[in-house]
């Protein structure tokens, strides 16, 4: 039986191997969120929950869709707040309205294209492909193993556009993306910073592009096995996020008693793939990411979780922000540690 790894607890090992012990191996609970990120995790919670769910009825006109969310935020709403403590019923009735405005926003920008492209998939398959979290499974074996490693990623939607298949996931932010953003095509600049990420012997650390690129490989052959599975043996991969609670996504109007949401999204696909690899495979592929990926899988479930190879690095950039600090043993011993 194959070792099986989440590939959000993977990710969390690009910042740390620690992490990815505290949370995957122990079950550690390491959520600790301020009053502003709180909010955002469950508008992103409450609002993708809305879409997928207006999403499996079938309509495809936008305004129809918005009317579904409403009707399922409306549904949860005060069940999902009951523990939630606000200020005021002021505050409440002020987080419920930004939430219809993602809706609003998503109606206005997404719906259509996710809509549409559902319905035509549905004609040719039987297949449930909304969720949320909508589970695709991959495998890698490192260099010299025979042991294959199954990687759990998840997606919220599937849908066909033109001659893609399409996998969407709707997070609560882009920024930890950071260059990935603002980058059409990996030769360049995406690949130099990688390849110093993963070099032992550079100082570069830059977790959250690296983790993306790791997750988006896994993503894409997930989604590759439900292309084959559907016999859409034609149409090519494509991975997308959407964010639906990004900071500054958000305008109000006090005067006009007014609330705004501008929503972003970025495809992953472009500056994921290497051409060398494309043009050998005809696939969204890229052969050292992957290398990559399948050595950090490998490296995690044979236990390999000493992160002293780059302590230096980690600790000066991932212990400052990590949810297990307070009983992380390197992390401590580095605190308590005396001269002499």
């Amino acid at each position: 039986m194959s070792e099986s790894i989440a590939v959000d607890d993977l990710v969390a090992a690009v910042h740390c191997p620690r992490r990815y012990e505290y949370a995957a191996v122990y079950g550690l609970d390491g959520e600790e969120r301020s009053s502003a990120e709180a909010a955002a995790a469950r508008r992103h919670e409450y609002c993708r929950r809305a879409i997928c769910a207006a999403l499996r009825t079938g309509e495809t006109d936008p305004d129809a869709l918005l009317e579904r969310a409403r009707t399922r935020l409306a549904d949860h709403w005060h069940a999902r707040t009951d523990g939630v403590h606000y200020h005021s019923y002021a505050q409440r009735d002020h987080e419920r309205r930004v939430h219809e405005a993602t809706l609003r926003a998503y109606a206005d920008r997404f719906a259509e294209a996710h809509a549409s492209g559902l319905a035509t998939l549905r004609e040719r398959t039987d297949g449930e492909l909304v969720g949320p979290d909508l589970p695709l499974s991959s495998t890698v074996t490192a260099p010299g193993s025979d042991e294959a490693i199954t990687l759990e990623s998840r997606v919220d939607l599937v849908f066909l556009d033109e001659s893609s298949l399409v996998g969407v996931r709707f997070v609560p932010t882009l920024s930890s993306l950071g260059l990935l953003r603002y980058r059409g095509r990996w030769e360049g600049d995406v690949a130099d910073r990688f390849e110093a990420h993963v070099d032992a012997a550079d100082e570069t650390f830059d977790p959250g592009p690296v983790g993306a690129l790791y997750e988006t490989a896994a993503t894409l052959d997930g989604l590759r096995a439900v292309r084959d599975r559907l016999e859409l043996g034609d149409h090519r991969c494509r991975y997308r996020h959407v964010a639906l609670a990004a900071p500054g996504s958000l305008r109000v109007n006090w005067v006009r008693d007014a609330v705004e949401v501008t929503l972003e999204s970025t495809d992953l696909t472009d500056v994921f793939l290497d051409h060398h690899t494309y043009g050998m495979t005809l696939e969204h592929r890229n052969r050292a990411v992957e290398s990559r990926l399948a050595a950090l899988a490998d490296a995690l479930a044979s236990g390999q979780f000493d992160p002293h190879e780059q302590w230096e690095t980690i600790s000066s950039h991932s212990c400052p922000s990590c949810p297990y600090a307070v009983c992380c043993g390197d992390h401590l011993g580095e605190e308590v540690r005396f001269d002499g």
